[in-house]
């Protein structure tokens, strides 16, 4: 049985459609996400965060043609990619050169997954295209893997909270460099 429905995605949509940042349930802990081409609402999102611009920030969508406009990809890095999408694993890739700096901070390049996680992945099929996802907590403090602690958290941030487990795992995802497939975290 689901934990979520499709009422309950629609409505995140439209949460992000409307420049806004919500929260929802990811492969290990709760995420912010926004639309990534809306600049107030991702430096929104970098204020509840308390995350500076030049990090940059990770992409997720449920599938690669959502992520592939916003890419140089070629053969070898598609390669390395298929294998372990979708699932738990981020993947630094190469931006194109329109991709805007609050998504790049200092950087060339763009985290991207294409996530497993069932509310994560239906969330950005509604969608249609890739949200920003940062783990929901404060830049100095741990991550959140429960939606009340989120709820405590963020409470009188205007966060729309998309309700649902996390899918488990222990750690953040891993993140790997599509051109040199090294591991980066």
């Amino acid at each position: 049985m689901a934990y979520y429905s499709d009422f309950k995605i629609r409505n995140a949509v439209r949460h992000i459609k409307a420049g806004e940042v919500i929260a929802y349930p990811t492969e290990a802990v709760y995420g912010l996400g926004c639309d990534p081409l809306n600049e107030d609402a991702v430096l929104s999102l970098l204020d509840i965060k308390q995350r500076p611009i030049d990090k940059g920030l990770i992409l997720i969508a449920s599938s690669l043609q959502q992520l592939q406009p916003y890419l140089i990809l070629n053969q070898a890095m598609i390669g390395r990619i298929a294998p372990t999408w979708p699932g738990p694993v981020t993947w630094v890739i190469p931006a194109q050169s329109w991709v805007p700096v609050w998504l790049t901070g200092a950087h060339d390049s763009l985290a991207v997954r294409v996530t497993a996680h069932p509310v994560a992945r239906r969330l950005c099929a509604c969608y249609g295209g890739p949200i920003v996802s940062t783990s929901a907590n404060a830049s100095t403090r741990p991550a959140i893997r429960q939606a009340r602690k989120l709820v405590q958290a963020f409470s009188g941030s205007g966060i729309f909270l998309l309700h649902g487990p996390t899918g488990g795992l222990k750690q953040e995802t891993a993140i790997y460099d599509a051109v040199s497939g090294n591991r980066l975290r």
